[in-house]
């Protein structure tokens, strides 16, 4: 008999670390090849890890609510074959199967780990006591010091200090920059009058008690400031209707609205830069790349943002693609975890439920969401060379919401603009 070491496998470039949620074989259970072994939580995705062994399960290394690093032995299975115990292969991030988890919106720091060493800086950090990036990133916006952040006493494995920890001591203390306290979301069952029994109480999962959170603090973070606008978009549904059957029998795949309109904002977000920012205290970080978040609506009611990366520099046949990969896999839950991370910019498409506008809140650390309603048939006043004329045209509300610590209503109101402005601008006779 031999032992085999199970390790955390790697989730992405910039996941260093997991949490055991839930183990899925308790020790002694028979395990196949393949066989779910273990639950764990990232900063990006929740994830299944998969046995490459068949044999018993000896023990567990890592406790439930445990935090491992990437590479660290989590279990250790007992196998009939002679395999040396360090010569367990790479589990491939394609045998990962992954169930979306919008805490990536909330910890997504774009470039974070080329900010680490800033973070240190400006926070005292002296290599001793262990901090994770995201808390060192909190207390860098919040202001708290090593010397702090060291008189917290922390509920993570080895008495690391958690997200958790750090929140309830900055709603504790008098620090200037106050992130809201998270909500008792169990509170509830106290409080609610059921009714004589009548009224269902549902306890949120924990994807939507990521988002609560997360829409929470974005708006205590961000003063909102939303503005409208509405774009004629005749000719771009004209030419979709004119192209979509040869374009699907052509390429396999439908073409979209969506895509149209990411082209558009990535065109507008180079003419104007410093929409395309995020903020870091008093700082404002112009970013290089434009990568567009695409909000996308789950099964299960929830919501996941994956990232168009480059969106600039694709063409819109490689955009469409790129849409179309990406909502099939985040409905499937087989996104990774580099693929819902390093947004710059967020389209939502309000549209896909008929609704006409809405006002979205920022996904932070953005400056900026823009939101596009229902295409609606309307009648409108056409401008010709024998006079004014009223015409059915196809109508489309835009709506943009932005933080106006570092987007001016000037600005804001530019962008939102030259959006639409290209929108309206569609050559009819344009080929994919």
């Amino acid at each position: 008999m031999a032992q085999y070491e199970i390790l955390l496998p790697k989730m992405g470039e910039s996941v260093a670390e997991a949490t055991i949620i839930r183990w899925e074989k308790n020790e002694g259970d028979s395990i196949a090849i393949d066989d779910v072994l273990v639950e764990i939580a990232t900063d990006k995705v929740d994830s299944e890890v998969p046995s490459p062994v068949a044999g018993k399960l000896l023990k567990h290394l890592f406790s439930e609510n445990d935090i491992a690093k990437v590479g660290d032995v989590i279990a250790i299975i007992e196998t009939e074959t002679a395999t040396n115990i360090n010569q367990q292969k790479n589990i491939d991030d394609s045998n990962i199967t992954t169930t979306p988890n919008v805490d990536n919106i909330e910890n997504i720091v774009p470039q974070l780990e080329q900010q680490i060493e800033n973070v240190k800086g400006l926070i005292g950090y002296d290599g001793g006591k262990f901090y994770s990036p995201l808390v060192k990133s909190m207390a860098q916006e919040e202001g708290i010091t090593l010397q702090q952040l060291d008189t917290i006493v922390g509920t993570g494995a080895e008495n690391r200090v958690t997200k958790t920890d750090l929140l309830n001591y900055i709603n504790q203390t008098d620090t200037p920059n106050i992130i809201p306290e998270k909500p008792n979301l169990n509170q509830h069952k106290t409080q609610v009058d059921y009714n004589a029994g009548t009224d269902e109480i549902i306890e949120m999962d924990r994807m939507r008690k990521i988002i609560a959170n997360h829409m929470v603090m974005s708006l205590h973070t961000a003063p909102h400031v939303t503005s409208f606008i509405e774009a004629d978009v005749t000719n771009i549904v004209k030419w979709r209707n004119k192209i979509k059957t040869s374009f699907e029998k052509k390429e396999g795949i439908k073409i979209t609205f969506t895509p149209i309109f990411v082209e558009a904002v990535a065109k507008a977000l180079k003419d104007l830069p410093m929409v395309n920012v995020s903020t870091n205290g008093t700082q404002i970080i112009k970013k290089k790349n434009i990568n567009i978040g695409m909000a996308t609506a789950l099964p299960s009611g929830n919501l996941i943002v994956p990232v168009i990366k480059n969106a600039d520099q694709l063409s819109l046949l490689g955009i469409n693609k790129t849409v179309n990969d990406l909502a099939t896999r985040a409905r499937n839950n087989k996104l990774q975890p580099d693929e819902v991370q390093g947004g710059t910019f967020t389209l939502t498409n309000l549209g896909a439920f008929g609704n006409i506008m809405g006002t979205p809140i920022i996904n932070q650390p953005q400056v900026a969401i823009l939101a596009v309603g229902v295409i609606q048939k309307k009648p409108a006043v056409l401008e010709t060379d024998f006079g004014d004329v009223i015409a059915i045209r196809h109508k489309m509300y835009l709506s943009m919401s932005y933080d106006h610590r570092v987007v001016d209503g000037s600005l804001g109101g530019l962008f939102i603009k030259k959006v639409a402005d290209y929108l309206e601008a569609w050559d009819i006779n344009r080929i994919v």
